[in-house]
């Protein structure tokens, strides 16, 4: 069983400044794996547990991807290797040029037989990554799975819906996006650490795997920080029908 995690590196959101302006500072902010994509790394290790294989580590993004503190992160979860698409262009790419850039690393890759996706990025939650690249990639495609079971060729999902668990059978090759609960993502021992920096890493260009013409399709005007609002400090207690007229007069007021 070949395995590939996808992940994304996004600033530490604790760190962020929400300048006068609205706008954010990101000058401080620490790089991290995406808090969605620990779980992904953390359920393609359980399932090479179960079935056998290896689980490689793959990211796309500008050359801060390069960071060694970055790299060991990732490799001490337990992936066996680790592959990177580097090119400064990624840096404010949107859900296709990524999906993209994804897809042709697996194909370069190959052999990859189950390719999983945190359930949205940690800066964007766009949510579109995963699917798109499952259907770039021509391969079965599901998303919101909270447990993966590999029974041969095929693996049994569960999906936990509002009121019922959905079980699905997937044929593989297959991407899917996995919700924050499948697993508990693991913290690294002080060995996985140290052995992280022996693995190997293979790294990219965007011409490495055919795609020198990526043109980015999305263009960001601006980030900003909602405004913030003065609170009425309104306190109504109580379910009478007086309470719920009282509050309904309140919220027609503010809405006018």
């Amino acid at each position: 069983m070949n395995v590939i995690t996808c992940y994304k590196i996004v600033p530490d959101d604790q760190d962020i400044i929400v300048r006068d302006d609205r706008t954010l500072g990101l000058e401080k902010a620490e790089l991290e794996i995406g808090q969605y994509d620990l779980p992904a790394i953390e359920a393609g290790m359980q399932v090479v547990a179960d079935a056998g294989g290896k689980v490689s580590a793959l990211s796309v993004g500008p050359k801060l991807l390069e960071n060694s503190k970055l790299k060991k992160g990732v490799l001490s979860r337990g992936p066996a290797d680790l592959y990177l698409v580097v090119d400064d262009s990624l840096a404010e790419a949107d859900t296709h040029q990524t999906a993209r850039t994804l897809a042709a690393a697996i194909q370069k890759i190959g052999d990859a037989d189950l390719v999983l996706c945190g359930e949205g990025s940690s800066d964007l939650y766009a949510q579109q990554v995963g699917p798109q690249l499952g259907e770039l990639l021509g391969m079965a495609n599901i998303n919101a799975v909270s447990k993966i079971t590999v029974e041969g060729d095929k693996v049994i999902v569960e999906r936990t819906l509002e009121d019922e668990v959905e079980v699905l059978e997937v044929s593989l090759p297959a991407v899917i996006s996995v919700t924050t609960d499948i697993v508990q993502p693991r913290i690294p021992s002080m060995k996985e650490v140290l052995s992280a920096g022996k693995k190997p890493v293979t790294q990219w260009s965007l011409a490495d795997i055919g795609l020198a013409d990526n043109p980015q399709t999305m263009e960001t005007i601006n980030t900003l920080a909602p405004e913030l609002a003065e609170r009425k400090q309104i306190i109504i207690e109580g379910d009478s029908e007086e309470a719920v007229n009282e509050l309904w007069e309140n919220l027609r007021q503010e809405l006018q």
